[in-house]
């Protein structure tokens, strides 16, 4: 626990002195649900700037180039939109399984949480256990001392200096980054942000660890507002357990007026925020299932039912029903799975070709021998990653043409080529404003094409 924070005799001092919280390591079927999501997303985050895809990475957000790739997909500034609707969806998925099962997030998927697991890992291999990290600590230094606590801050720093060269690799080619970190000519921002990233990593996930839950992230904050009676959250049996005391196994507790814990701290100990889950729900804990492994072990251990610390609802611990589809379940499930269709869609019929279409305001329309005349300016974008040549035609009143010298214009891959290009009416065709539309088509492939419309005035 912690302790107060030394003072000047006849002082007192509201704020208590941080203490290492040393978790102990603890086996069981959600630590090994842990462990597989810890492997899946650090896989997923190390693996994919490696994954070779046209000559190119699978994933690479090319800032200079204004362009993102994503496998097949290339996405430009102009379909930003779609990332508003990625973090709306993540807003709302982190709103649903928040309702239904807690913070799974926190437990299980969290950047904190995942490369928290990693450093410990390492210290563990290196230092030892609970116990023996407690006693080394505790201990004077020693050449052994200094030995494991140099080898442990060497794997971490290369560990986050690795981790911040991946973050860069998503933005620059993995192997350009490495052909330059190898010859130590890291400059400008790739050495910035591979530095900072690195630093980031070493300082929250070695050093801070649970202080960032506990002080840093709102979410532990407003997460009280996503629960109902019905979230499943972890949750310690009063009644089952209570009165607790150690007694022998060989005894029923109820004989004796007690109750099954035995109060062997082993669910604190392996609290990675170091509270004691039997105080009731906590805003500091993270949901990482870890007491309940602990303690469904001591109750085998003891021949006695797991579920003393489980997953269970706050109704369920009154003896009423946990109902799954509860209102907000099914509101939330509904919005996301309509925005995720929506969005989908939208992504998979999203047009190749970008067209802006800006009507020159300067003079209204030119009363010309060929017929009355408005001039545009145009903007055609090809999000294609290969040239093409674009037909230019316009439509919505009889006779409407084109400038036939701009009616052909190619473009090159990713390029946006601006175009001012004279569209002239009949004489007689039109009166007043009218509206009209320009289709973009290319002359290779019929297929990409769009339509943008705009107005065209006349006498």
């Amino acid at each position: 626990m912690n302790g107060p924070t030394a003072a000047a005799p006849g002082v007192e001092t509201l704020y208590e002195r941080h203490e290492k919280v040393y978790p102990r390591e603890v086996d069981g079927r959600f630590a090994r649900l842990r462990t597989v999501a810890v492997w899946l997303l650090l896989g997923l985050y190390y693996g994919l700037p490696w994954v070779p895809f046209h000559g190119r990475p699978a994933i690479l957000f090319d800032l200079a180039a204004r362009k993102f790739y994503l496998f097949g997909l290339v996405l430009w500034p102009q379909d930003f939109i779609f990332l508003t609707w990625l973090l709306v969806l993540a807003g709302l998925s982190l709103f649903f399984f928040t309702a239904v099962g807690g913070r799974l997030w926190c437990g299980y998927a969290c950047p904190q949480t995942v490369w928290t697991q990693l450093f410990v890992a390492i210290e563990r291999w290196v230092e030892g256990g609970r116990a023996q990290q407690i006693k080394r600590d505790r201990g004077p230094w020693t050449r052994e001392k200094v030995l494991r606590k140099a080898t442990k801050q060497f794997l971490w720093i290369a560990l986050a200096l690795w981790t911040g060269l991946t973050f860069v690799a998503y933005f620059t080619p993995i192997r350009a980054v490495l052909s330059v970190a190898t010859l130590g000519q890291l400059s400008g921002w790739t050495l910035f942000w591979t530095v900072f990233y690195g630093f980031a990593t070493y300082g929250n996930a070695g050093f801070l660890r649970e202080q960032v839950c506990k002080y840093m992230c709102p979410y532990a904050r407003f997460q009280s507002a996503m629960f109902d009676r019905g979230t499943l959250i972890i949750t310690y049996d009063a009644a089952r357990g209570e009165p607790r005391g150690p007694h022998p196994r060989s005894i029923d507790p109820r004989t004796i007026g007690q109750g099954d814990c035995i109060d062997c701290t082993l669910c604190v100990q392996v609290c990675p925020t170091a509270i004691d889950i039997r105080e009731g729900l906590q805003y500091e804990c993270i949901g990482c299932t870890a007491c309940i492994d602990a303690c469904d072990a001591v109750m085998d251990r003891l021949a006695r039912p797991r579920g003393l610390i489980r997953y269970t609802s706050q109704a369920a611990l009154e003896g009423k029903p946990t109902r799954l589809l509860r209102p907000r379940i099914i509101i939330y499930a509904t919005l996301l799975s309509a925005i995720a269709a929506a969005g989908l869609i939208a992504l998979l019929n999203r047009p190749e070709i970008g067209l802006d279409v800006l009507r020159d305001r300067n003079v209204l329309y030119r009363d010309t021998p060929h017929g009355i005349e408005n001039v545009y300016n145009l903007k055609i974008l090809n999000k294609d990653e290969h040239a093409h040549r674009f037909a230019i035609a316009v439509e919505g009143l009889p006779g409407i043409g084109v400038d036939a010298a701009s009616a052909v214009i190619d473009v090159g891959p990713g390029e946006v080529h601006p175009v001012p290009l004279r569209v002239i009416a009949p004489a007689g065709a039109a009166h007043g404003v009218h509206s009209i539309r320009f289709r973009v088509s290319a002359v290779d492939d019929p297929s990409r094409r769009t339509v943008e419309t705009s107005r065209f005035i006349a006498p």
